[in-house]
C-alpha cells in the first residue's frame, strides 16, 4: 500500500451518463410532434410527477430485490394499503384537508404519508416474517408464497373495505394549477415532484454515506464475514424489507390521492409497472429505477398525446427498447 501512494489509489469507475440522460432525449425527440410549447411543458410536468410517484413505489421493490435478493410479488398489497390508510387519515381530518390554510392541508398530507409508511413497513414486518424468511434464497418459492400472500391480502382489504372505490380528494391547498403563460402545472404534481426527490436522495444517501447501508451492502455480498464481525445480517435485512414496504404505502398514499379514489385491485396494478421500472433500470438498482421511472412515465405521457391507442402498451415497448440497446437495464448491478 505504501508503494502505490495516496495518488496513485485504485481509479473507480465513472457512471455512465447516456442511459440517465435517456428521458431527456425521449423529451427532446417528441418536442416537434407536439408542437405547442405549453402543452409540452405541462405534458412533461406531468410525467415528472408520474415518475417520481411510480419511483417512490418501485424504489421500495428494488431495494427488497437488491439488497435481501428477494422476488416480492406481494408488494402490490402495500401499495394498497397505503392508500387504504390514507383514507383512513384524511376522514377524520376531512376539516382540516378542506380548510383553507396552508399548515393544515400540509399538516394533513405529512400525517397520511406518514401513517401509510408506518402501517406498511409495520405489515412489512409481519409479512417477511410469515411468508419470505422461510423461502430465502428459493427464487421460484419465493414467488408462489409472495403471490398467495397478495391474494390474501387483497381478499382482506375486500372484506374490510368493501369492494366499492373510496373517493380521496387533495388537500384544497393542493388543488388547481400554477399557470406559466399557457402552460398549467397541477399544484399536486410539484408536491409529488418534491416528495420522490427526497425520497431518492435520502435512498442515496443511506446506502452511500451512512455505517447502516454500508452494512447491508456488505451483509449482500459476504454475510458470513458481516456476521464474524458481531453483526446481525438477519436483523439489517428485516429494517430493509419494512422500509421498502413503507416506500410502497407512501407511494400507494400518493398515487391515490393523485387518481382521487382508493380500491384493493390497485397494488395490482401498479405492481407490473413497478416491475417493469426495475427491469429497465437495471435489477437492484436505485438510481437505474429512478431514470426509469422518469422514462416510462413521460413516454406514456407524450404517447397518451400523440397516440392514445399506443399508450396501451407503451411501458411495454419501452421496455422492450431499452433492452434490445442494454439488455441488462440501464444501470445494472454488476453481480447481476
Amino acid at each position: 500500500m505504501s508503494a502505490l501512494g495516496a495518488s496513485q489509489a485504485l481509479p473507480r469507475r465513472r457512471p455512465e451518463l447516456l442511459p440517465a440522460l435517456t428521458p431527456l432525449l425521449v423529451a427532446l425527440a417528441a418536442a416537434p410532434f407536439i408542437g405547442s410549447f405549453s402543452t409540452f411543458v405541462t405534458l412533461t410536468a406531468a410525467g415528472l410527477a408520474m415518475g417520481m410517484m411510480i419511483f417512490t413505489m418501485a424504489s421500495g421493490l428494488t431495494l427488497v430485490f437488491g439488497m435481501m435478493d428477494v422476488l416480492n410479488f406481494g408488494h402490490g398489497a402495500f401499495i394498497a394499503l397505503g392508500a387504504y390508510v390514507a383514507t383512513l387519515v384524511f376522514a377524520p381530518l376531512a376539516t382540516w384537508s378542506s380548510a383553507d390554510s396552508f399548515s393544515l392541508n400540509l399538516a394533513v398530507f405529512i400525517l397520511a404519508a406518514i401513517a401509510a409508511s408506518l402501517v406498511c413497513g409495520a405489515f412489512g414486518w409481519v409479512f417477511e416474517r410469515l411468508i419470505v424468511k422461510p423461502v430465502y434464497g428459493q427464487h421460484l418459492k419465493q414467488i408462489l408464497a409472495t403471490i398467495g400472500g397478495a391474494i390474501i391480502a387483497e381478499q382482506l382489504l375486500y372484506a374490510v373495505f368493501g369492494p366499492a372505490q373510496i373517493p380521496l380528494n387533495v388537500p384544497k391547498t393542493f388543488e388547481g394549477s400554477f399557470v406559466f403563460g399557457e402552460a398549467a402545472i397541477e399544484k399536486y404534481r410539484v408536491l409529488a415532484m418534491l416528495v420522490g426527490l427526497a425520497v431518492f436522495l435520502s435512498e442515496m444517501l443511506i446506502l452511500n454515506r451512512t455505517k447502516i447501508g454500508l452494512l447491508i451492502r456488505a451483509g449482500v455480498e459476504n454475510r458470513e464475514m458481516v456476521e464474524a464481525l458481531g453483526y446481525r445480517v438477519d436483523r439489517l435485512f428485516v429494517a430493509v424489507f419494512m422500509a421498502g414496504s413503507a416506500l410502497a404505502g407512501l407511494g400507494g398514499a400518493m398515487m391515490a390521492l393523485y387518481r382521487g379514489q382508493v380500491h384493493a385491485s390497485m397494488g395490482g396494478e401498479f405492481l407490473v409497472l413497478c416491475f417493469i421500472v426495475i427491469i429497465i433500470g437495471g435489477l437492484g438498482s436505485v438510481g437505474g429505477s429512478f431514470v426509469a421511472s422518469i422514462l416510462v412515465a413521460l413516454i406514456a405521457n407524450y404517447a397518451g398525446f400523440l397516440a392514445p391507442k399506443l399508450a396501451l402498451v407503451s411501458n411495454i415497448l419501452a421496455m422492450v427498447a431499452v433492452l434490445l440497446w442494454r439488455p441488462r437495464g440501464l444501470y445494472p448491478v454488476s453481480r447481476r
